[in-house]
């Protein structure tokens, strides 16, 4: 035998057992996707025949296939879920940042932040003084007042779509409310950690993440406005779209990966990609040759919210998590009506603008939550216990945002028909 052949020999003996650990973990992902799809697609067709919003069909096939169903989990590795659902909300985000060229986002832009700020604050300070009524320690309370301000914009952007109201002004300024929003639940979730390691308040700490933050949104409107959208233009002349498709793909990742190394939330870097991509000229060709992908890995982020709730929990803490549901609930919509009015939004759109914030929960809820528990700073039951209003405000929060559309709709439709009214 050469010595070119005991070298490939030896070398196949030394590599085989790292190529059957790589066909296993293949073999077991093609598994897990395959009874995922398998699941939610059943789970999708009852909800549709029963009439409901298509995030409670995904929720409730998490929930079968997950580990916390007995007698066992049908899928081998929820971290596989949990990448395929990060991919969902980064591309979930972008496709809604299409809709909102830079135009149009500075025209909310005012409005959107003093609400998000009366909000995310007057929600805070009601979570806190209820969590120290029911006898919470002082970080228990602000990492639960924390988790309770946020709303979650994939849940609350999936419903308006699923109600062809998307591009209604009140789905504008409740996107651009939420937005801002993640912005700041994220930058005081900085601020509450190294309060709670250090035991100081650090105030040029703290100067230094708001001036990361507020850097980074103005290079992307400013500097990213007057390079991205030449480069897909000139992409785009060339009529090929699976270029197209890896371009924008690129900024939606890039300018999400950017936003989480800074410490801000994927779904701010994804939405503000598809805010630039909106400002190109085939704007609405990126939106339809990226929907499928949207779709599909969309619907695995609500899986993936299905999948993490341990229904056997659900007993113990579902009194205290429906007051602090209500809390929030009271909170959001009270803050988010009378901001709203008072900065000039009209009844309607303040009113469905409260509506669609008023439901805590989502994606962010749980990493604030977890924020806390992975510095030691909060008790055990604080982590459940948010999983708990998550899934229950991951179901409500389609109802929530339909009931307010039909009954601010039905009290215009009143005043119109009242002749004391028209006249």
């Amino acid at each position: 035998m050469s010595a070119v052949a005991e070298s490939e020999n030896s070398l196949h003996s030394f590599l085989s057992p790292f190529w059957a650990v790589g066909n296993e973990l293949n073999d077991l992902v093609v598994m897990d996707m395959a009874i995922i799809m398998v699941v939610a697609a059943v789970m999708l067709g009852i909800t549709h025949r029963i009439k409901q919003p298509m995030v409670i069909g995904f929720v409730l096939a998490g929930m079968l296939i997950g580990p916390y169903t007995p007698p066992f989990s049908l899928i081998s590795s929820i971290e596989t879920v949990h990448v395929l659902a990060e991919i969902g909300i980064i591309l979930l985000l972008f496709i809604v940042g299409t809709e909102y060229p830079v135009a149009k986002l500075r025209s909310i832009g005012k409005k959107a932040t003093v609400i998000a700020l009366t909000e995310a604050l007057g929600t805070f300070v009601a979570g806190y003084f209820v969590g120290q009524q029911m006898g919470l320690a002082l970080f228990d309370s602000l990492f639960l007042a924390l988790s309770i301000s946020v709303t979650s914009t994939v849940i609350v952007m999936k419903v308006l779509e699923e109600l062809n109201m998307i591009k209604e002004e009140s789905a504008s300024l409740l996107l651009g409310v939420a937005v801002i929003e993640d912005i700041i639940i994220v930058s005081m979730l900085a601020v509450l950690q190294s309060v709670a390691v250090t035991g100081n308040l650090d105030f040029i700490e703290i100067a230094i993440k708001v001036a990361i933050v507020i850097g980074f949104i103005a290079g992307v409107l400013y500097v990213g406005s007057k390079t991205v959208p030449k480069i897909i233009n000139k992409v785009g002349e060339t009529n090929q779209y699976d270029m197209v498709l890896i371009i924008i793909l690129g900024v939606a990742f890039g300018l999400a990966l950017l936003s989480d190394l800074i410490g801000i939330s994927v779904a701010a870097g994804a939405f503000f990609a598809g805010v630039l991509v909106a400002e190109s000229k085939i704007q609405s060709v990126a939106r339809i040759i990226t929907l499928p992908l949207k779709d599909m890995f969309g619907a695995l982020f609500f899986v993936s919210v299905g999948a993490l709730m341990d229904i056997k929990l659900l007993p113990s803490f579902i009194v205290p998590a429906l007051i602090l549901i209500a809390v929030s609930f009271g909170a959001k919509f009270g803050t988010v009506f009378i901001s709203a009015r008072l900065m000039g939004v009209g009844k309607k759109v303040s009113a469905r603008a409260g509506f669609g914030l008023s439901a805590s929960g989502g994606e962010l809820a749980l990493v604030t939550a977890k924020g806390g528990a992975d510095i030691g700073a909060t008790s055990a039951f604080l982590l459940p216990m948010i999983g708990a209003m998550t899934i229950i405000t991951t179901f409500l929060s389609p109802y929530v945002i339909k009931l307010g559309w039909k009954v601010t709709q039905s009290i215009v439709d009143k005043k119109k028909d009242d002749p004391a009214t028209a006249s």
